[in-house]
């Protein structure tokens, strides 16, 4: 249901019958909506409505397959990839992303920009669970795609950057890891908003500094880092919406980690204050 409290079909309706109505051999594709499903998912989103989320996602899966529609269900795999990583959910992750991965094979893609952009889907969520070994060759597959393309914009190398520097540090790679950090800070500084992908930047590296050299060792430079950080989250330019709070959620047990109790507070209420109107 819609903020309006107006029912779309995907709100009530089961989704298409796999055995019947499904386009025969040789009959056009039905596409499904990937805007409209996108813009609907944004809202779920923004509400923090998560059962929603999956129950949206699950009715165009199911759409898309009965359509035969790989590309939207490579869509929708790829959004239940991050949203089942963002909920913990390291089974269905991880199934979600060997599918996507599958479904890049079948439509002969792995070597354009979707497939990169599945390939820093699929190593994030190997990354959040553990799995860095096999995230990291994704992660250089994916750069190197995206390095090649002049059509690459400035927040998806930023955020392939970011990422692969994760998991790089995981893997004990710290060199790599800081090298990856300057890459996406210079990137970030060129998309507007950026600032947001910034702080989380300079909270990474404060961690990857905390893991090669020991706290005491680098307890001045992650203060510093700490102070950015703030300091971006902070610019009056970033829009306060719905990704500022999931932004503030995720930097939030950070500054605490550190001592910043005070700023890890603020951030909690601003993102509390931000989903409370939403």
């Amino acid at each position: 249901m819609t903020n309006g409290g107006t029912l779309r079909p995907e709100d009530y309706e089961e989704p298409q019958c796999l055995l019947c109505g499904m386009p025969k051999a040789g009959e056009p594709v039905q596409a499904i909506p990937q805007q409209r499903i996108r813009e609907k998912l944004d809202e779920y989103m923004s509400r923090r409505d998560y059962a929603g989320v999956e129950r949206h996602l699950r009715y165009w899966l199911e759409e898309a397959k009965a359509n035969r529609d790989l590309r939207g269900e490579l869509m929708v795999v790829n959004e239940m990839v991050g949203h089942y990583r963002k909920m913990g959910d390291r089974e269905n992750a991880l199934r979600c992303g060997d599918a996507a991965l599958k479904l890049l094979e079948a439509l002969e893609f792995e070597d354009n920009l979707s497939a990169a952009t599945t390939f820093v889907n699929v190593a994030t969520a190997r990354n959040a669970f553990g799995e860095n070994e096999t995230a990291l060759p994704l992660f250089r597959k994916a750069r190197a795609i995206y390095e090649a393309s002049p059509h690459t914009s400035p927040d998806l190398l930023g955020g392939l950057y970011n990422n692969m520097a994760l998991t790089c540090t995981a893997l004990g790679r710290y060199e790599d890891a800081m090298a990856l950090y300057d890459l996406a800070m210079e990137k970030m500084a060129a998309v507007p908003g950026g600032a947001l992908e910034q702080a989380i930047t300079c909270l990474n590296r404060a961690d990857t500094l905390t893991a090669r050299d020991g706290a005491e060792q680098t307890e001045q430079s992650v203060r510093e880092l700490l102070d950015q950080a703030w300091d971006l989250l902070r610019d009056p330019t970033v829009p306060r919406d719905g990704y500022y709070a999931f932004v503030c959620e995720k930097c939030a047990p950070a500054f605490g980690y550190y001592g910043y109790f005070l700023a890890a507070d603020t951030l909690e209420r601003e993102a509390k204050e931000i989903y409370e109107r939403t």
